[in-house]
């Protein structure tokens, strides 16, 4: 497995590959992997086809708010490396800031509306970050598809419509959530949770399961799915909710009763971590 740090390197790696027609699969990660991320890197090879598979390393400030955790973000370059290699990576880039963001960098990338709610309102500036880095990993890399997990379910739609937008040529591919025995959605922050707060997050899953068992009764109203959730979610003392909302699953809009797909999503914080969640529900 190769290790990379400049973008030259990254190009050089994957020029011949391609030039050989190859399908370059691609995993854009923050480090401290866990199951979750590895589930994609095996994806890439098994399910999207890639001859070639690049996940990238690199804890991105520009997604990080001025009091959000981006210094105390938890890292394991040794760890991840090693995990990257089992999981069947051929490279991984891990490029400093510099890099990334050389003097005089000046553009951003925002896509309107999909930005607005859920994790954007909370989290302003959040997903251009976001998008700026995977726009210019994706010029790096020049991957054909790329793969991201679904807990973050606005990213996902986010990063769909940039695609699209930019008529990037690369196939953006969401892979299921992954989940602890217990059904805790994996996460790399849920290191920072003491184990009284873990064991109060399961309520986040639980709220989930009670909303799909409501809508598999034919419920359809989005208050009464967001109530089910919701009142599960406050049994847990520690639970701080941002938000729980239903929303449109193709374009995040918002919803009264579901015609069609709708996605629950939700984000709440243990102490002074927040966590996110999501279950989408079929018409």
């Amino acid at each position: 497995m190769e290790v990379l740090t400049d973008i030259a390197a990254v190009r050089a790696f994957v020029g011949p590959r391609r030039r050989a027609g190859e399908r370059v699969g691609f995993v854009p990660t923050m480090g401290f992997l866990h199951d979750g991320h590895l589930s994609l890197m095996r994806a890439a090879r098994s399910e999207a086809g890639a001859g070639v598979v690049i996940a990238s390393i690199f804890v991105n400030p520009t997604q990080f708010g001025p009091n959000e955790d981006f210094t105390r973000y938890p890292r394991d370059e040794a760890g991840d490396l090693a995990k990257c290699r089992d999981a069947g990576c051929d490279a991984v880039f891990l490029p400093p800031v510099s890099v990334m963001y050389p003097e005089g960098h000046r553009t951003t990338i925002h896509v309107d509306a999909l930005t607005g709610p859920l994790c954007g309102a909370s989290r302003p500036g959040h997903f251009d970050g976001v998008c700026t880095v995977v726009a210019k990993l994706f010029g790096i890399v020049g991957c054909d598809v790329a793969l991201f997990g679904e807990k973050d379910y606005q990213q996902l739609a986010v990063l769909r419509q940039m695609t699209r937008d930019l008529d990037l040529p690369v196939e953006v591919v969401g892979h299921p959530i992954v989940r602890e025995p217990d059904g805790l959605a994996m996460s790399s922050r849920n290191v920072y949770l003491s184990a009284d707060e873990r064991a109060q997050a399961l309520t986040l899953s639980r709220g989930l399961a009670a909303a799909r068992a409501a809508w598999a009764t034919g419920e359809r109203h989005a208050r009464v799915l967001e109530a089910a959730a919701l009142a599960v979610v406050r049994t847990a003392p520690l639970a701080d909710v941002d938000y729980i909302e239903v929303r449109d699953a193709r374009d995040l809009g918002p919803v009264d009763t579901a015609a069609r797909d709708v996605v629950l999503a939700l984000a709440v914080r243990f102490g002074r971590t927040r966590l996110i969640d999501n279950t989408v529900l079929r018409v």
